[in-house]
């Protein structure tokens, strides 16, 4: 698959465009929490990041036929969903740093990273609880996933098998991409959309969520997920037989907005299932 060196510099703008929505959304909601111990280290946890699941959840609520400023809580409870358990996995994986910077537990120290992913939990909660559509559900799906996949994953590390691909696809599908499905189904349902937008929304989310996190590593090969390094197959290339797993995973989620209205966010959700595949970054 032949990757660019770059996505075009419109889509980037419009990116950071929604980007830049999501971090003053985020903001505003940490000012709930100037006068608490945990607003420094939230700081810290939320700087940088794609906000690429919150993004994607407002586009899904736009082309849904939403205004994206009515669904901008549900994005940052998204984003800090996402947060929480990057906190987590960073210990889990023994990581050091994490955009450029060190890890959480290594700037703030094991137990106020565990206390900080818990009241991250609780902000979450308290989002869904000012939120006009029951989200709730949606939400705790992701997260129970999200921990499915990652003892899946321990598990599988901590043999001395070769993995195969099924059971690569079913961690990525559980730890990353239901995290993804959850944030462009949100986006639909909080436009009122009827059952056959949010399901076509919801398989986006889904594939691009997968196609996302097998290029992740690609991306990382050396440092990133050792599973995705013991997969079996045969003699062909691994790190080329995955490239072309999430082209066709990428291929998929564009089909999936096929059937839904022309828009330009509809034309942003199909460059960005370019971009997943084709960044270097």
């Amino acid at each position: 698959m032949q990757r660019t060196t770059s996505a075009p510099t419109e889509l980037l703008d419009k990116i950071a465009f929604y980007a830049k929505m999501v971090d003053e959304a985020l903001n505003g909601e940490l000012q709930n929490y100037l006068d608490s111990d945990f607003y420094e280290p939230l700081k810290y946890a939320l700087e940088g990041g794609k906000r690429i699941r919150p993004i994607i959840l407002l586009l899904s609520n736009k082309v849904a036929g939403g205004c994206e400023a009515d669904a901008l809580k549900e994005a940052v409870a998204v984003e800090l969903l996402h947060t929480e358990s990057i906190i987590h996995d960073d210990i889990i994986d023994d990581e050091t740093v994490r955009r450029g910077k060190p890890v959480f537990y290594l700037m703030y120290g094991y137990n106020t990273s565990l206390l900080t992913a818990d009241f991250v939990f609780g902000i979450i909660l308290s989002i869904v609880a000012r939120s006009k559509k029951n989200i709730a559900e949606d939400l705790a799906s992701a997260a129970l996933q999200m921990c499915e996949g990652e003892i899946l994953e321990m598990k599988v590390e901590g043999s001395s098998n070769e993995v195969s691909l099924d059971e690569y696809l079913l961690i990525v599908r559980k730890k990353t991409a239901s995290l993804f499905e959850a944030a462009a189904k949100i986006g639909a349902k909080l436009a009122s959309a009827d059952e056959k937008v949010i399901e076509a929304l919801a398989r986006y989310g889904l594939n691009i969520g997968i196609a996302y996190q097998i290029q992740d590593d690609i991306l990382d090969w050396n440092n990133g997920s050792k599973i995705a390094r013991r997969i079996k197959a045969g003699d062909a290339d691994v790190k080329k037989v995955l490239a072309e797993i999430a082209s066709r995973y990428a291929n998929e989620a564009k089909r999936n907005l096929r059937d839904l209205p022309d828009c330009e966010a509809k034309q942003i959700l199909y460059e960005i299932a370019d971009f997943a595949v084709n960044r270097l970054s």
